[in-house]
């Protein structure tokens, strides 16, 4: 049994094959809500078993509505509530069943209860090996993206989940020709873009109000946005193109 598009339910074999969708069919449905998400980003969500697409004797992935739709959700909860996937993917599980649960919230945990609530919004993480297996890459072309900027380990040694977004940007604009050399000059205007959000933001950061503090959260979030969607239209600009 799956969601259909318009909210309802399907059943059988009949209504799946009137409803597969392609991996990049997929894609553009995701990207006028998601316009960052990418073709390795849902394989890797797939490895770590948020959704399970059908696969077509020759291997292609094959997705149902519901699976769309569980993207959707797996991407929203990641996006507004920065929750781990382990835990979207227990949470969606337990929905599934047909349980009613609120939203979970990340925090220590002690025999099931929190202890506190997280100082700040916390971010799901993938270690290096998954990071290399979500876009399909070596040892050695990380490192090199890296000595870049492109991308970079948190403290710990793992990868924050835009990493993998960043990933599989890379690795399509190469098969372009454009190499991770290239990119230093974008790498630098989204350096300087984020300093002037951050700019904009640092002092209500430091408020002692949490209240404040969270307004500043979602500011950076709004001011991110308009900051890429700025870029996206002078480079359009600039080449005379339109983007769908």
């Amino acid at each position: 049994m799956f969601r259909t598009p318009s909210g309802g339910v399907g059943h059988g074999t009949a209504a799946m094959d009137n409803g597969l969708m392609s991996i990049g069919t997929v894609l553009n449905v995701l990207r006028d809500e998601f316009p960052e998400v990418t073709i390795s980003k849902i394989r890797f969500l797939e490895s770590e078993g948020l959704i399970e697409p059908q696969r077509t004797p020759s291997g292609y992935r094959k997705f149902s509505p519901g699976d769309v739709e569980r993207l959707g959700h797996v991407l929203r909860m990641q996006r507004d509530h920065y929750l781990p996937l382990k835990v979207i993917r227990e949470h969606l599980d337990a929905v599934e069943r047909g349980e009613a649960l609120p939203l979970p919230s990340v925090g220590r945990q002690r025999d099931g209860e929190a202890l506190c609530e997280p100082e700040g919004p916390t971010v799901a993480r993938i270690g290096r090996a998954e990071l290399l297996a979500a876009v399909e890459i070596g040892e050695q072309e990380l490192q090199e993206w890296e000595s870049y900027g492109l991308i970079t380990p948190l403290p710990e040694g793992v990868y924050d989940a835009e990493a993998v977004t960043v990933a599989g940007l890379v690795v399509e604009l190469g098969r372009f020709g454009i190499e991770p050399r290239h990119l230093r000059a974008v790498k630098a205007a989204a350096d300087r873009e984020a300093g002037l959000v951050d700019q904009v933001v640092a002092p209500l950061r430091r408020h002692r109000n949490p209240q404040t503090r969270a307004h500043a959260e979602a500011q950076t979030k709004e001011l991110a946005g308009l900051a890429v969607k700025l870029h996206a239209a002078l480079v359009q600009s600039a080449l005379g193109v339109r983007l769908p």
